[in-house]
Formats: C-alpha cells, structure tokens, sequence
C-alpha cells in the first residue's frame, strides 16, 4: 500500500500510468468495447466504473496542455437513439480536477478504435453506460 495513491488505481494501472511519457494516450474503454483485440498494453478494471477510474487518474496524471482537446469520446453513431449523460459527468470530473474549459472532442466510432488501437494502453472496466469510452492524453509534470 502506498499514501495517497485512490484504492481503484491497480499496481499494473498505476505502473502503466508511470511508464507514459508526453502524448501518450490511455482509453478508459466501457464493458461493451473491444478492449482485448486492440490493445497493444491491456490493463483490466473489471467491476469499476469509468468516472470513478477517471477522477482517480486525473488526480495523478495530467492532460496535455499543448492540444486543445486532450480527451476524446465515442462520438454516437448517426441514427442512433442513445443519450450520453455520462458525457456530463465526465465533464463535471474534469472541471473539479483541472482547469481546462473544454478539452473533448467527439471522435467518430472506426476512427476512435483506429486510435485506441495505436493508444499506449487500454483499461478494461465495468462500464456499462453507452459511448462511455474516453482516451485521455498525458500531459508533461513541471516542477
């Protein structure tokens, strides 16, 4: 056990986490993606939920300040009738842990597998809310 470190982060998450440098990507994939047949570094959070992974990561690993949008989401698919209120809080997450106004963007479904394909790992969580998928960018730790 360490001081400080959220329950929720895993030794293999957090190691993950450390071993990221500058403009690596993570993606915080929900129950329902493909997270083993495109992972190139899978870590599992089977059982947890994405916004409770994500206030814990963002308390440890800043966003790049060097983009405008160091997060992305699963932009829905045209036609689909699927509301995305976790989006909100998400939102509401990232506001108390940065200060940042609006850093998402909505990335198309292939495109967003194409990229996670390339991320530098995958968390496998529980999620079961739709397009709750997120990629964050790492950004640098100053002084």
């Amino acid at each position: 056990m360490l001081k400080g470190i959220p329950r929720i982060i895993s030794p293999e998450l957090l190691k993950t986490l450390m071993e990221m440098g500058h403009s690596d990507e993570i993606v915080l994939a929900d129950a329902n993606f493909p997270a083993a047949s495109h992972a190139q570094r899978l870590v599992r959070s089977d059982g947890h939920g994405i916004p409770e992974l994500l206030e814990a990561i963002l308390g440890l690993f800043p966003l790049d300040a060097y983009v405008d949008k160091p997060i992305s989401l699963m932009q829905v698919v045209p036609g689909d009738q699927v509301e995305t209120p976790i989006w909100g809080t998400y939102e509401a997450i990232v506001r108390r842990q940065t200060e940042l106004e609006a850093p998402f963007e909505e990335v198309e479904r292939f495109a967003f597998y194409e990229r996670a394909k390339q991320a530098y790992a995958i968390v496998a969580t529980g999620e079961q809310a739709l397009y709750a998928n997120v990629i964050l960018k790492k950004g640098v730790i100053g002084d």
